[in-house]
């Protein structure tokens, strides 16, 4: 698929993770509160100039992508850094956000308030309610800068020049400090054969969608989403229906971020204790069947609603095919793929456009996130217990929070009756195996006996986030910093 925008999007003004993601092997998550308000005003003009725009993405992936056709095995140095703000960090500044919040409450209130409401375990309830997160997530948290880059190495140098920019790190003693570091958190593409799977070992990141005037020749699959469900400002976007954004707050975009942990051995143990039974499978490919079944793909990317009782690697690979589908044969029935699979809860297609009518563009997100840890250690093989921290850094764009993240977890992954098409077929399909919170059962595992429950541990556990808006390169010259 390739990346051609229409004069309607700005390229040069948006920042380059929303529409086109920075290219990374590697990804640093700086998370700060704002100590000095009219230092860091003036110093955040700095900043801007290393704000990768998506241009300068396009720019990039271009280059990558001729680096490549040479049959060059090398990487190319390459770093890219983003910004974006949460509402208490806009009101730290003193800006006025109110667009921001008058439509998106989740975005007002900020995540630790938030979390009881997307099924987070924690202590108390109501506005006494603490999560059960790290403690740096407790703690306000005004603002953050991703750097993203090829290398440890890269990323490092460009981070020291960030920090040194407001006056902290090491050897940066010569400007004054403006603000206060929270906590740093490093991701990593996963090596090897590994690149491009999340933890649980399945291919990630397939089915983000295409934008209308930016992504040129997409590949056959979900509908193609309007600019504005991604960018503000643009058509599309709801949050601007009634009140215009103002200037700084186009070509912006809400940022969720989530520290997700995975329990990835526990994981590969319960799918060793409930393999399938289908005939002709041996006890480790009814396992491979279950996860697939869990998750709504092979771990190669291959969708089970074409591919339903044994992954197709060839169909992984081919972009024509790999999402091209829409459980449009399941309307009543879970022979293919469970009613409550991951993609299928996360992304329901057929369920709510063709059975019910329903678009489903305004909860569309485009995802960026990036694995967090060490691979399993031969000990966590052998105990089939977690050891050591890893996961995934959650991240997502999208120009409503309410319509995008909050009410895909909300609505759909939390909710046992979802997809509605289960109802008709006379069960609840049961929460997203993989993210779902709350009673965690659902249905379909076994396409023999689709009606039978299956009780799930928790795989996922949040354990930190927040909300973000990540301004335009104009919003952030002209509004947010000072000369």
């Amino acid at each position: 698929m390739s990346q051609q925008p229409t004069p309607a999007l700005n390229l040069d003004n948006i920042q380059g993770d929303i529409l086109s993601g920075l290219p990374k092997k590697t990804q640093t998550y700086f998370f700060f509160q704002i100590t000095d308000v009219k230092l860091f005003r003036s110093q955040l003009s700095h900043l801007v100039p290393l704000i990768k725009t998506t241009s300068q993405v396009l720019k990039d992936r271009k280059a990558i992508q001729d680096h490549k056709k040479k049959g060059n095995k090398t990487l190319l140095t390459m770093v890219g850094v983003n910004i974006a703000f949460s509402h208490k960090g806009f009101a730290a500044i003193g800006i006025d956000d109110t667009t921001l919040t008058n439509t998106e409450p989740s975005f007002a209130q900020g995540q630790k308030q938030n979390a009881q409401s997307l099924g987070d375990k924690g202590t108390g309830g109501g506005p006494t309610f603490v999560p059960d997160w790290k403690p740096e997530f407790l703690q306000d948290i005004h603002a953050v800068i991703l750097i993203s880059g090829d290398s440890h190495e890269t990323v490092s140098k460009k981070f020291d020049e960030v920090k040194g920019i407001f006056g902290i790190g090491s050897g940066h003693q010569r400007n004054s400090v403006s603000i206060k570091e929270v906590t740093t958190i490093r991701g990593d593409v996963r090596p090897g054969e590994e690149s491009g799977h999340e933890h649980f070992g399945f291919l990630d990141g397939i089915s983000n969608p295409s934008v209308i005037g930016f992504d040129k020749n997409p590949n056959p699959g979900p509908k193609p989403v309007r600019a504005g469900v991604l960018v503000t400002g643009h058509d599309g976007d709801l949050g601007s229906v009634n009140t215009p954004r103002p200037a700084w707050a186009v070509d912006g975009s809400y940022l969720t971020f989530r520290y997700l942990f995975q329990q990835v051995p526990e994981f590969n143990k319960f799918l060793a204790d409930n393999p399938i039974p289908l005939p002709g499978l041996t006890p480790k490919e009814g396992s491979e069947l279950l996860g697939a079944r869990l998750v709504g793909r092979w771990k190669s990317g291959a969708p089970v609603d074409l591919s339903p009782f044994q992954d197709d690697p060839e169909l992984a690979k081919d972009p024509q095919r790999v999402n091209n589908f829409r459980f449009q044969a399941e309307g009543t029935f879970q022979k293919m793929c469970p009613f409550a699979a991951h993609i299928r809860k996360t992304n329901p297609r057929a369920d709510l456009e063709d059975f019910s009518n329903i678009s489903i563009e305004k909860n569309r997100i485009a995802r960026r996130g990036v694995q967090f840890g060490p691979e399993l250690t031969q000990d966590e093989n052998n105990s089939n217990k977690t050891e050591h921290a890893r996961g995934l850094l959650f991240a997502c764009y999208s120009t409503s929070i309410e319509n995008g993240f909050a009410f895909l977890q909300r609505q759909w992954a939390n909710v046992a009756s979802f997809p509605p098409q289960a109802n008709a077929a006379g069960v609840q399909a049961g929460l997203d195996p993989i993210i779902g919170q709350g009673v965690r059962t659902l249905v379909g595992t076994d396409p023999n006996t689709p009606a039978t429950n299956l009780a799930l541990p928790d795989f996922v556990i949040a354990r930190g986030g927040e909300y973000f808006f990540s301004p335009s390169i104009k919003g952030l010259k002209e509004t947010l910093s000072t000369a």
